[in-house]
Formats: structure tokens, sequence, C-alpha cells
């Protein structure tokens, strides 16, 4: 897959863990609604996902895992970003 455009931010604290992604085409927020439906449906547990505005007309899906004791969130924040061919987050 060739690079991404879509710009990857992660945030981690004991149990909590965060992804945001942000896109600023269609197609790209259908490329991570898709990585997020294959990927999150691996794990045990409900991540929380929303969406929001940022700078510059961009615009980011969020994946939360709260309570995530086995720190399931990683595995699949991982493969969401291989999904997607990003090799970096910020």
């Amino acid at each position: 897959m060739e690079k991404s455009s879509i710009i990857a931010d992660h945030k981690s604290e004991e149990r909590y863990t965060k992804l945001s992604l942000a896109y600023s085409t269609p197609q790209e927020k259908k490329q991570i609604e898709e990585a997020i439906q294959k990927c999150t449906s691996e794990c045990s547990i409900e991540p929380l996902i929303y969406a929001g505005d940022v700078t510059g007309g961009m615009k980011m899906i969020t994946i939360e895992y709260h309570d995530d004791c086995d720190r399931e969130g990683g595995a699949i924040y991982e493969n969401i970003l291989c999904t997607l061919g990003i090799k970096e987050c910020h």
C-alpha cells in the first residue's frame, strides 16, 4: 500500500488509550471507517468512536478504549495503522 496522507495521533494512560485519525477527503474517511470496522471486531471490549473537526479543513475520527486492563487496544491500533499504510503516529 502506498503512503497514506492520513495523520495519526496516539495517547495512552494506564488503562486508557486513544487513536485519532485526521483526514481531508471522503475517500480517506471511508478507508478509516472500513479499517476501524474490520480491526475493532477482533477486540473483546467495545471502543468509543466519535468524529470531529480539526483545523485546516481536516476532520478526525477517534477510537478510545477505557478500562483496557489487558491492553488489547494497542494491537487493534497497530492493525488499523497497518491497514491504512500509516508508518508513524504524531
